[in-house]
């Protein structure tokens, strides 16, 4: 008989104990009757750094008899039969695909699009203008060395899309059923099992590039296609409807139904779907600096007596501040423990940040985005791709201030709410190629240094020590999600071009790997709803 337990504790005294036996336990049942247990979450309760435990929910397998039955369900308030869910089908139209289904960008969006596709029997060709992944490793880390910036094979472009270059946090706040098919196909393609059930799931730069491998070979084996290093440069309409898209302004491929799945720094195609006058809008953003600690002086925060705990791992934290002289909100953003900042820029002239971290997040170094809201009234160029020039400005005056070579401007924390150039860091930068001192209120808006410098305070107030001298800030980070939207409908069609379906972070429906894949993959189902599967030899 299926059980579900929701909120069982274990004291992390207990943990790496059999869960069966502490289950078996709190039930009053031997081991044996305990034939079956499956974490489906599991989170840490940190409050107060005391009495920390972790906490399950598990489904359970156990051999009663009816009476222990009554009893169990009678006496255990969070222990109920188990329900499973009913399994998710696709249902295929029946209109005629005379053309491949084209994908454009091999970021979490365009892949889960393609392999959901695939799956179905669509044979979709996947477009990316970057290299694979594990070329894309050589040249960035190249470029972190000091070596030349490859415009379109970088940080942001290639494959894996810009989330292969981070501490590839699998969190998101939705609750689509979806779900779990991005992290089983992870799994699939060699992420950590954990995944399927850690409140707070990541899977690190180094494991994501040999999932996304996977997910490569997967996607091939199904009937797809993937091509790199092939640009998209024009996309063929006929009439209000697509015909196919531009490659590298040479080669075209026939397409009746493309999935634009492009990332939140394609900056050179937005400027193409405006000049085409699809339907889009500047959407607000967030741009801030990158700020680090030392890991352990997290932990400590964090954990108290038990920082360094084997079972706890590297903590992170949550931070956010509303100002009430700008109305502006500043929050902590993609928080990298045990990681290091990165060169993230994908044009030249210009210094972005950005955070990753690997697996194990074992640098000693804890990083984050910390971001202040910005909003289309804020950009002087005009809508709707005012936004870009908006991030452009303050990149560039990073990579001047920087001293013109990718190094990035840095500052302490105490140094920056007081509004003044730094003599020396007491914690090094992470950031390679190097950093500059320098005054970051010059990498920013008045309004948003501000905010910020006022939210510092108010952060140390909350984590005391945030603000100590043993905190680094290097900047400038702009790149925290799309500055614009490309307008839909409910079958997640452009609003003036048939067949072309924006999708994912960069089209402006996403917030993460996670809800990126999803949206993804919503695009792709909503194909295989209209049409039936590409007849063989298409």
């Amino acid at each position: 008989m299926d059980f579900l337990l929701n909120g069982f504790k274990v004291p992390l005294a207990k943990a790496g104990q059999p869960l069966s036996g502490l289950v078996a336990k709190e039930l009053g049942l031997s081991v044996e009757a305990v034939t079956r247990l499956t974490i489906l979450r599991e989170s840490v309760d940190a409050r107060k750094n005391k009495n920390l435990a972790f906490v399950y929910s598990l489904k359970l397998e156990l051999t009663v008899s009816q009476r222990q039955f009554q009893r169990l369900i009678k006496a255990k308030p969070n222990l109920q039969k188990y329900t499973p869910q009913p399994a998710r089908t696709l249902v295929h139209g029946d209109k005629t695909l005379v053309t491949r289904p084209v994908v454009i960008g091999a970021g979490p969006a365009g892949y889960f699009a393609a392999l959901t596709l695939a799956k179905q029997g669509y044979a979709p060709i996947l477009l990316e203008r970057g290299d694979d992944v594990d070329t894309r490793r050589r040249l960035v880390e190249g470029f972190w060395q000091g070596g030349s910036l490859d415009t379109e094979s970088n940080v942001q472009f290639g494959e894996g899309g810009a989330g292969t270059f981070s501490d590839g946090k699998l969190t998101t706040r939705t609750n689509d059923p979806r779900i779990a098919f991005v992290l089983e196909t992870f799994v699939q393609n060699g992420a950590p099992s954990e995944i399927l059930y850690k409140h707070k799931p990541h899977v690190g730069t180094d494991k994501l590039r040999d999932v996304v491998k996977g997910m490569r070979r997967q996607l091939i084996a199904f009937g797809g296609e993937v091509r790199f290093r092939a640009k998209v440069t024009g996309i063929k309409t006929e009439g209000s409807a697509v015909a196919g898209v531009e490659i590298n302004g040479a080669e075209e491929i026939p397409a009746q139904a493309i999935i634009l799945a492009i990332g939140h720094s394609a900056r050179d195609t937005y400027i193409m779907l405006n000049e085409m006058d699809v339907a889009m809008e500047a959407k607000a953003f967030a741009i801030g600096l990158r700020v680090e600690h030392p890991q352990d002086m997290i932990d400590r925060i964090q954990f108290g007596e038990e920082a360094g705990n084997p079972h706890l791992g590297a903590a992170d934290y949550q931070l956010a501040y509303q100002d009430s002289v700008t109305g502006r909100a500043a929050y902590a953003f993609c928080m990298c423990p045990g990681g290091s900042v990165v060169a993230a820029t994908s044009e030249k002239g210009q210094v972005v940040t950005n955070g990753m971290s690997e697996f194990a997040r074992a640098t000693g170094t804890a990083n984050s985005a910390l971001v202040v809201t910005v909003k289309p009234n804020d950009f002087s160029t005009p809508l709707p791709l005012g936004g870009i020039e908006f991030q452009r400005k303050w990149e560039k005056a990073a990579f001047k201030l920087g001293g013109n070579n990718y190094h990035a401007p840095a500052q302490t924390v105490q140094d920056f709410i007081m509004d003044r150039t730094s003599s020396k860091l007491e914690l090094d930068a992470t950031y390679l190629p190097g950093v500059e001192l320098a005054n970051l209120r010059e990498v920013l808006p008045k309004e948003v240094g501000e905010a910020l410098g006022r939210a510092l305070g108010d952060f140390n107030r909350k984590i005391t020590g945030f603000a100590s001298a043993a905190a680094t800030l290097t900047g400038v980070e702009t790149r925290t999600s799309a500055p614009v939207r490309i307008l839909r409908d409910e079958n997640l069609q452009s609003l003036n071009v048939h067949g072309l379906y924006p999708a994912g972070e960069g089209a402006g429906y996403a917030g993460g790997i996670v809800s990126a894949a999803v949206d993804g993959i919503k695009a792709a189902e909503t194909i295989i709803s209209q049409y039936r599967p590409l007849e063989r030899g298409k």
